[in-house]
């Protein structure tokens, strides 16, 4: 049995290697199934199903314990590898159920579709806005020229509060990039039947938002060879 993923994360400058001590199966098969379980829209039992059928015996619990281990590894590696973002930033919120109870998950893209950041809230008023925007300035190290809104007013306060230089463009139809950037979430929330609480709902999709989208290059853009050699490269990434 071969699993075709290469445990690669500590190469690099900076980059902190996570550690697999005290684990009985190899890096590579945690990887794979930590890969399974972000990149598609899989339930913790259906990557149990899939290894079993790869001949590897693995709870859906163990596979669990390893997605909330080492996914925000990865996707901290991963963040530390992303380029620097571009100087314009689309930013949208889309609800979502947490035990039928409506919460707002917010999210930054930048122009060419990266995802910068993503927060949960209760709310999505001005002081919600605002602490995205604080979230989002410390983890970029950088501000933007342009920011793009829908019509929330909550956006304009918060950044004539914070970032008055900033130029803000509210218009739902120039935020189409940051509203498609919702669906794989979207998937991925329908996989898990919804989430418990915030705080897994953060951390899953802190984690989801930063290991998906790196398997997911613009495929139109590249010839098959070469999207096979940029889907090589991103998985020794």
């Amino acid at each position: 049995m071969i699993i075709g993923l290469v445990v690669a994360v500590g190469e690099g400058p900076f980059v902190e290697t996570p550690s697999y001590k005290g684990f009985r199966y190899p890096p590579e098969i945690i990887a794979h199934c930590v890969w399974l379980y972000y990149r598609f829209p899989l339930s913790f039992r259906e990557v149990e199903e899939m290894m079993l059928e790869r001949g590897v015996v693995v709870s859906y619990e163990t596979v669990r314990q390893w997605a909330r281990k080492f996914g925000p590894a990865y996707a901290a590696a991963l963040r530390r590898r992303r380029p620097r973002p571009g100087d314009k930033w689309h930013l949208d919120e889309v609800f979502i159920k947490i035990n039928g109870k409506i919460q707002y998950l917010w999210r930054a893209v930048d122009a060419d579709g990266n995802v910068l950041d993503i927060l949960v809230t209760d709310r999505r008023d001005k002081a919600a806005a605002r602490r995205f925007f604080r979230k989002l300035l410390k983890g970029t190290g950088s501000v933007p020229r342009v920011v793009v809104t829908d019509k929330l007013r909550s956006y304009g306060a918060a950044l004539r509060k914070m970032l008055p230089s900033v130029e803000h463009r509210a218009h739902k139809g120039l935020n189409n990039r940051a509203e498609n950037s919702h669906q794989p979430t979207r998937q991925g929330e329908r996989a898990m039947k919804g989430f418990r609480s915030v705080g897994s709902a953060q951390r899953f999709l802190a984690a989801f938002s930063r290991i998906s989208p790196h398997f997911r290059p613009r495929r139109h853009r590249f010839t098959a060879p070469d999207y096979q050699a940029e889907m090589t490269h991103r998985f020794t990434t």
